[in-house]
């Protein structure tokens, strides 16, 4: 197993296959991006040989990130790749589900297990108003779609913003009274560009976690990957409602996750001040070299970020390593 000094197992990796997104998402991209810088991103072959190391040391999960991992037109045999790996037990993809309504059923044919989507509003033009994008109706159309073809897990994440959805709670959980699937509340975090846009908008997961517990919703156990949301569950709602709160108290204590950049970098931690590159040595088959390199690298793992000091270390913004 990959574990730190803290005695932290690492059996999720999140891997980023672009920094591109075709959406402009006022908390990560609000001037968008070049649709066309698409240099150096990672291939086919190496993706492979990374992802059979960390399967070689105890990974079980793997989170496709971005960017937008959909913009990659090789994005299904991606997910055929990692999900072909001896050891990998769950694929799962974060995407804006610009494509989910056209790609849902390739990709879970590929052995796509888990997706999650962002939707920030349910209302559309506040939707709009967020993303840049009037298209909050074919989204919630690809996530039912996605429901329907049986992919396995199906969530909703929605980062909380105070001028735009803090009063939204009661939709939300109308939205998931009749329906299973999870919808996760992800409090803003503070990136390297974002400093002034943070201050208007963050709103702390406290507030939510506390309406919740004093309407009767109770607390899930977690599986060993699962990542940091805290699920609450209520019987009278078919859905369930997650909060990622990065600012509370020892909330990278059970931190069981690391980061590949899309163009092969290692990130320890989400708010790291430095990165590992993993190029060179993704061009063998032979992963023993990776493999000696990813357990001594493991060990520098800080304890904990340092959000709470208003340092996001070098993340420019999200879509940078893929939240």
């Amino acid at each position: 197993m990959l574990t730190d000094a803290y005695a932290r197992r690492f059996s999720y990796l999140r891997l980023s296959v672009t920094e591109i997104c075709n959406f402009r998402c006022s908390y990560c991209l609000p001037d968008g991006n070049d649709c066309d810088s698409r240099s150096g991103e990672l291939s086919l072959s190496e993706i492979k040989r990374l992802v059979t190391a960390f399967a070689k040391l105890g990974t079980r999960k793997i989170r496709i990130t971005g960017g937008e991992p959909s913009l990659r037109k090789d994005l299904t045999e991606i997910i055929a790749i990692c999900k072909a790996v001896p050891g990998i037990e769950k694929v799962a993809l974060t995407t804006n589900g610009y494509r989910l309504k056209r790609d849902a059923l390739a990709w879970q044919e590929a052995g796509l297990d888990a997706v999650n989507v962002s939707v920030d509003s349910l209302d559309a033009d506040t939707f709009h108003l967020v993303t840049g994008q009037d298209k909050l109706a074919d989204i919630l159309e690809g996530i039912a779609h996605a429901k329907a073809i049986g992919i396995k897990q199906v969530k909703i994440n929605t980062v909380l913003l105070k001028q735009h959805n803090a009063l939204a709670l009661p939709d939300f959980l109308k939205f998931v009274k009749q329906q299973d699937i999870a919808l996760r509340f992800i409090e803003l975090m503070r990136t390297g560009d974002n400093a002034d846009f943070y201050q208007r908008q963050h709103l702390s997961g406290a507030s939510i976690q506390q309406q919740l517990l004093d309407q009767g919703w109770q607390l899930n156990v977690k599986a060993k990957t699962d990542g940091p949301a805290l699920e609450y569950s209520h019987a009278d709602y078919q859905g369930r409602i997650g909060l990622i709160m990065p600012y509370s108290k020892d909330f990278c204590a059970d931190c069981n996750r690391l980061r590949v950049s899309s163009v092969g970098q290692l990130y320890l931690c989400l708010f790291t001040d430095s990165h590992q590159e993993l190029r060179s040595l993704l061009q063998s088959d032979d992963s023993a070299p990776l493999m000696r390199f990813l357990q001594q690298a493991v060990q520098g793992k800080a304890f904990s970020h340092q959000l709470q000091q208003d340092y996001s270390g070098s993340t420019r913004h999200l879509a940078q390593i893929g939240g």
